[in-house]
């Protein structure tokens, strides 16, 4: 039997990803083993920073062998509990302490978790530009790259404009990228929750004739019960319904997956709870048949994590990948094998990825290229 290895440090690493900030957590064990974890959140780096080292003040000396319980005493602390920022601190805490196990152990997370159930995981890429034009132009590339499956959408802007302007832009860029990559391509739509169930409706319908898998995130995370009508109209149509990046547990998925109104989770390793909850969130699921896909568009070790989920739960269906993200293969070292639509997981001890720390300091954190605000014609607020 392994001995206890406590928690001598917990320490953050802030740098550029080149869209979004990256928040890398390491932690080290009094016997010098460490683990990496990820908690980038966009916009809140510095708040999940301090969250993540107040509870490493907490959880020094702990087990870093016994992730469950420090997973109980993370969230089960103290009075006021859940939320994002404390979640994401968790998530990354947690995903270091799997690392360590499996460092100590010799062998890859996938295999603490149940042995792998595939070989290999199935990923799909963004089309990260939204003129028609350039748009049709990067899904042709990417399918000529290998990629089998591509992500678009509203564009943050576009949750300003009035409702006929949005559909119309909306069918613009699914016709280009449809006709771009022909019948065989799958393609997911996301709405980002910026819409009321009613518009949601509207949206399924303008979305339909270009065939998507799925429709993701149609309403808002404040009310994903509300998800209902929408759920009914994308079935009719033959689509799937994707959610969950901004629920952080299975407490807050249960609602949905208990009515049947979803068929893709979508839990963010950086911010539900880590791989301790994402599994428990996989199970859950699973229960009732609805397939998993983590929501993944963070950095390196974020990826990682969700691989090795993926290489696990049976239920795994497909994995958000940013391969092309500016500065990953400056930080992350050895990158993994990658082919345009498979992602294959190195059998290395733990998660199987290192950072370079001269690399992660060489860039600070700093403005992002995500949209942290928008605004009607008439000066309201507007989702993003």
């Amino acid at each position: 039997m392994t001995a206890a290895e406590p928690i001598a440090a917990v320490e953050t690493f802030a740098t550029s990803g080149g869209v979004r900030n990256w928040l890398f957590v390491r932690v080290t064990t009094v016997g010098g083993v460490h683990g990496w974890g990820e908690a980038s959140t966009e916009l809140w780096d510095r708040t999940v920073t301090a969250a993540v080292e107040e509870l490493g003040d907490r959880l020094t000396g702990a087990d870093a062998l016994a992730s469950e319980a420090v997973w109980q005493r993370a969230t089960r602390h103290g009075f006021w509990r859940g939320g994002v920022v404390l979640a994401s601190a968790v998530a990354a805490i947690d995903q270091a302490l799997w690392d360590i196990r499996g460092k100590l152990l010799g062998v890859p997370v996938y295999r603490l978790l149940g042995g792998p159930v595939r070989d290999w995981v199935e990923t799909y890429r963004h089309v990260g530009v939204y003129d028609p034009a350039a748009l049709g132009a990067e899904a042709a590339a990417l399918v000529a790259a290998g990629v089998r499956t591509m992500k678009t959408g509203a564009w943050a802007a576009d949750s300003a404009l009035p409702e006929p302007e949005r559909l119309h832009r909306l069918r613009e860029r699914l016709a280009a990228v449809r006709d771009a990559v022909g019948p065989d391509v799958d393609l997911l739509v996301d709405h980002h929750g910026r819409a009321r169930p009613d518009e949601a409706i509207r949206l399924v319908r303008a979305a339909a004739p270009f065939r998507p898998r799925w429709i993701e995130e149609p309403v808002g995370p404040e009310a994903p019960d509300l998800v209902a009508p929408v759920a009914a109209e994308a079935r009719a149509h033959g689509i799937s319904v994707a959610l969950g990046e901004r629920l952080f547990s299975r407490w807050e998925l249960r609602p949905v997956l208990e009515r049947q109104l979803v068929d893709v989770v979508q839990p963010d390793l950086c911010h539900a709870g880590g791989i301790t909850e994402v599994m428990k969130i996989a199970a859950l699921a699973d229960t009732y048949r609805c397939a998993l896909a983590p929501h993944n568009p963070a950095g390196p070790v974020s990826t990682a994590a969700a691989a090795h989920v993926a290489m696990a739960a049976p239920n795994f269906t497909i994995l958000e990948f940013c391969p092309d993200e500016p500065r990953r293969a400056d930080v992350q070292r050895e990158p993994w094998p990658y082919d345009g639509d498979r992602l294959t997981v190195p059998d290395r001890p733990g998660l199987g990825v290192e950072l370079d720390l001269d690399a992660i300091r060489r860039v600070p954190p700093g403005p992002i290229a995500v949209p942290d605000q928008a605004y009607g014609a008439d000066g309201s607020v507007a989702d993003v």
